[in-house]
């Protein structure tokens, strides 16, 4: 069993003018950037194994709210290719008949923005990324920071200093390749586990995009893409799931996730 944290980047322009960013590589935006670096993770989080898109405003946020600790970067974890629509605004999209846009309720596995992806197409290589966390031969070298994230030093030690006096419980955990580590003891309510799984391993923190973690959630949760979605996915908000040993996902906590602080 490993305990995987999925958590959305912060804010960027974009965001905030409503455009669909898909895989164009907008950044942090300053006001974002000084949120982010005034963030805790919960506890049993703060020394998780990081990963990230590679797309810079993901890298940032995990840069940021892991105090500069080693960020694992890997391709498969990119938001969702809304293609055509990348730019563009939802709500310009949903007044035109002739765009083809269809809300979040009506997407099903298979909705495909033009010449972007499908929900599927990111179940498909989510899936795979899954599958070597579980194999003792992923491990995944680290990956350099882009030279735009120089800018968050001084934003990094000033989060660590006002940070350095904080602790948790702490217990000896066994790490994903076998190896002693040292965690939070705060395991997944047992209800929520699959049956027969109890080996919790040292948790993995995801730093991706809202079209990743809705994928995510609906493999967690039975969620077809239709329907309204089972957990919304909320800013400065973890959502926590198990991967079992079948490769399968289940929720871990409630569906409303763990607040940052």
């Amino acid at each position: 069993m490993i305990r995987l944290g999925f958590l959305r980047h912060g804010i960027t322009g974009w965001n905030r003018e409503g455009r669909i960013q898909g895989r164009t590589d907008i950044p942090l935006d300053p006001e974002g950037r000084d949120r982010l670096a005034g963030l805790t993770l919960p506890p049993g989080w703060r020394d998780a194994t990081l990963y990230a898109s590679p797309l810079s405003r993901a890298v940032e946020t995990a840069t940021l709210l892991g105090l500069g600790r080693p960020v694992h970067i890997d391709p498969r974890l990119i938001e969702m290719d809304w293609g055509a629509w990348e730019g563009r605004r939802g709500h310009d999209l949903r007044a035109d008949p002739a765009s083809g846009y269809r809300d979040l309720e009506h997407w099903g596995w298979d909705f495909r923005p033009p010449n972007g992806e499908s929900p599927a197409d990111v179940r498909e290589r989510l899936r795979g990324w899954l599958g070597d966390l579980k194999s003792p031969l992923a491990i995944q070298d680290q990956s350099p920071l882009p030279p735009a994230h120089a800018q968050t030093k001084f934003a990094l030690t000033r989060q660590a200093d006002r940070r350095s006096a904080e602790s948790g419980e702490r217990v000896r955990v066994r790490g994903t390749h076998g190896e002693d580590l040292f965690g939070v003891a705060d395991p997944p309510h047992p209800d929520l586990l699959p049956r027969g799984e109890t080996e919790i391993h040292s948790p993995h923190l995801i730093v991706t995009h809202i079209g990743v973690i809705r994928v995510a959630l609906a493999l967690a949760w039975g969620w077809d893409f239709r329907g309204p979605p089972p957990v919304p996915v909320k800013r400065d908000r973890l959502y926590v799931l198990t991967l079992a040993t079948d490769g399968t996902l289940h929720p871990a906590e409630p569906r409303e996730g763990q607040r940052l602080s």
